[in-house]
């Protein structure tokens, strides 16, 4: 991880974005003290998922709409 003062980036900004960009992160300091981190954003691309991947594994069954047993409801309202 590399430091730099905040003069030695504004001097040097567009090569210190190209250590960024080739994975590099960057501390900026001030008066001694931390204050900011540069880092290379985290790839957000993701395959997407094909349709029917589960298919035929689950059924669902027939009285899924059906109400719930009076048991399980008192346990949800507490009683």
């Amino acid at each position: 991880m590399l430091t730099v003062t905040i003069d030695e980036i504004q001097r040097n900004l567009t090569s210190y974005i190209q250590k960024v960009a080739a994975g590099e992160s960057i501390i900026i300091m001030q008066a001694g003290l931390p204050i900011a981190e540069i880092k290379p954003v985290s790839a957000t691309f993701q395959q997407i998922r094909p349709y029917g991947l589960c298919a035929g594994e689950f059924i669902v069954p027939d009285n899924f709409d059906s109400p719930l047993p009076e048991e399980i409801l008192n346990s949800f309202e507490g009683k």
